[in-house]
């Protein structure tokens, strides 16, 4: 059974569009994220690409927002630069959303356009990392 769709969040789609844009400069910086807070802030960030890895936008996200005091994130979406739309997170940062925002939303870009749907229908059958942790006795 297909997830059912949440509305999509155009001004959080916009927000990482424009740094995309005006932020994203050479191979270092190409995709931006901007992620909403529970309290309706939206925070901004871009990835920091680097040959030995590096942190995508949305795990530069997290950070940013933590930094400025946003705990409790409800919507993230990516948008790579030079105009790639929406682009859905990799493998690592849906494991590390998953696992540090078990409710959050997660804007995709489909055929059809942009579609929000749960973290946790982007990973099925996924391992939470914290279901697996030992209890210190």
């Amino acid at each position: 059974m297909t997830p059912q769709a949440d509305p999509v969040d155009h001004e959080l789609i916009e927000a990482a569009a424009h740094v995309a844009a005006t932020r994203c400069r050479g191979d270092n910086h190409t995709m931006a994220a901007a992620a909403r807070a529970r309290d309706g802030r939206i925070i901004t960030a871009v990835n920091a690409y680097h040959f030995t890895g590096g942190p995508c936008a949305e795990l530069v996200a997290i950070g940013t927002a933590a930094a400025q005091g946003a705990y409790e994130l409800d919507t993230i979406v990516a948008v790579g630069d030079r105009d790639r739309g929406v682009v859905p997170p990799c493998g690592r940062c849906r494991q590390v959303l998953l696992d540090y925002f078990p409710a959050i939303n997660v804007i995709v870009g489909t055929g059809n356009g942009p579609r929000t749907l749960p973290i946790t229908a982007l990973l099925p059958e996924s391992y939470i990392w914290s279901d697996h942790q030992l209890d210190d006795a």
